[in-house]
């Protein structure tokens, strides 16, 4: 079955019980764990058209990673805590897409499968800003597990 699964995670809830969820799974499989974040700096990067004259980019990034480490050091905790072989990811994005860099990330370590959380975004935010469960649907070569919010 599964022996490698890799679960992305964000500050959300339904983030959480993607995270439990892969930890039941690989506790239950003898699998090993990996938990990613995406520090996704896209929205940063238009510094360049006058938004650097109002925020200060790079400590803005520092945050974001100081946040993201945070998140992924506790989440290691409980990985751990529940018996799982585990280890942590952080990738910084700021030319692509999320569900690419998942994509990407998780077919690089050699996962056999992907674990994100389904915010349920909806009408005009979803056709605004897309979901990144949904789009994986579409472009990960790995089986994908998705997990809604109950």
């Amino acid at each position: 079955m599964y022996k490698k699964i890799f679960v992305a995670i964000d500050n959300s809830s339904t983030a959480r019980k993607a995270l439990d969820e892969a930890i039941v799974l690989a506790g239950s499989l003898k699998a090993s764990i990996c938990i990613a974040f995406v520090a996704d700096e896209a929205g940063l990067m238009q510094h360049g058209m006058g938004l650097g004259s109002y925020i200060d980019v790079d400590k803005i990034k520092t945050e974001i990673r100081a946040a993201a480490n945070t998140m992924l050091d506790e989440a290691l905790a409980r990985a751990k805590a529940a018996g799982c072989i585990s280890e942590q990811m952080l990738i910084e994005s700021s030319n692509r897409r999320v569900a690419e860099t998942i994509a990407d990330a998780a077919q690089a370590w050699g996962a056999d499968l992907l674990v994100i959380g389904a915010h349920g975004v909806r009408g005009f935010e979803r056709l605004l800003v897309g979901s990144v469960a949904e789009n994986l649907t579409r472009i990960s070569l790995i089986s994908l597990l998705i997990v809604r919010q109950a």
